[in-house]
C-alpha cells in the first residue's frame, strides 16, 4: 500500500482575510504555506486545514456548511475558557457524551463552518 503523509481539509470563503485572522489570531494556528488565494495552516504533525478564496478555488462557498471540523485537544475546558476570554461565541458549553466516551463543545467560524473541540477518554 502506498504511504499517506497527512491530510488537508479545504474550506472555501467569501472573505478569506477574515477567516485567516480567525484561525491564526483566535485559534492560534500557523500558516505553513501561503499561496496567496489559498493558505494552509498546521493543526498537528500530519493534519492541516486549507482556507481558500472562493472566487479562485476549485469549489465555491455556499450558505449551507455540511462539513464539521473536529479538533482533538487534551483539555476541552481550557480551550473553552481561552475562546470565551477572546469573546468568541460558542454553540454550547463543554459537556460529556457518555455513550461516545468524549467531551466536547462547538462553535462556528466567521462564515458558519462548525468547529467541534473534542477530547476522547
Amino acid at each position: 500500500m502506498p504511504k499517506i503523509d497527512g491530510l488537508v481539509t479545504f474550506l472555501y470563503y467569501d472573505d478569506l482575510a477574515k477567516a485567516v485572522r480567525f484561525y491564526t489570531e483566535i485559534m492560534g494556528l500557523k500558516v505553513i504555506i501561503d499561496q496567496g488565494w489559498a493558505k494552509i495552516l498546521k493543526l498537528s504533525s500530519n493534519s492541516n486545514i486549507g482556507l481558500v478564496d472562493g472566487k479562485k478555488g476549485s469549489l465555491k462557498p455556499a450558505k449551507s456548511k455540511p462539513v464539521m471540523i473536529t479538533i482533538l485537544v487534551p483539555d476541552v475546558d481550557a480551550w473553552y475558557n481561552h475562546l470565551k476570554k477572546l469573546g468568541v461565541e460558542t454553540m454550547n458549553e463543554p459537556h460529556d457524551e457518555q455513550g461516545m466516551n468524549l467531551r466536547q463543545f462547538m462553535l462556528k467560524d466567521p462564515e458558519g463552518y462548525v468547529i467541534e473541540i473534542q477530547h476522547f477518554y
